[in-house]
């Protein structure tokens, strides 16, 4: 059973999803690749995930580097996972671009080079909007490029971590 519940923040509102005791997903409303399959799942307010969840954002939107201590399991291709497995290491307050997680990629993988465009579509794909921080990777130009939930967003977060004006 997937169980949802729609949860307040100080970017507006998010959907989050889980299932078996993890986070599988957090979305702003109507972002972009927002869950088209929505109508099975069972609103669950008060599931532990949840709570868990909104504790950790309401510490996140005040400023603070709060701890990962809840379960997430996105749902994707081995790809995208491993490239949110490299987004979950980028430290809080700082930034990388698509083109240097495909030059770690491709060392991981033994190739001579990854399409920095292919990270990109993964990236934007990232169901697990804010936990796996898909907004700290910038254009190579330092350019605030490509968040699925808004490039305003994107540029709030930043501004949250990093103290600085992007």
């Amino acid at each position: 059973m997937i169980y949802t519940c729609t949860i307040d923040t100080a970017l507006g509102a998010m959907t989050a999803s889980a299932e078996n005791g993890a986070l599988t997903g957090l979305w702003f409303i109507g972002q972009k690749y927002y869950p088209s399959k929505t109508g099975t799942w069972a609103e669950e307010f008060n599931y532990a995930v949840f709570e868990t969840l909104r504790l950790w954002l309401e510490e996140y939107f005040s400023g603070n580097h709060p701890m990962l201590n809840l379960k997430i399991e996105p749902q994707g291709t081995p790809f995208q996972k491993v490239v949110w497995e490299i987004l979950l290491k980028i430290p809080f307050g700082q930034v990388t671009t698509y083109g240097e997680i495909a030059k770690k990629l491709a060392i991981m993988q033994g190739l001579s080079s990854m399409s920095a465009q292919a990270v990109g579509d993964a990236v934007g794909h990232n169901p697990i909007s804010i936990l796996i921080p898909c907004h700290r990777v910038i254009g190579s130009n330092k350019s605030l490029t490509g968040y699925a939930g808004g490039i305003d967003k994107k540029k709030a977060l930043l501004q949250l971590e990093t103290q600085t004006l992007f």
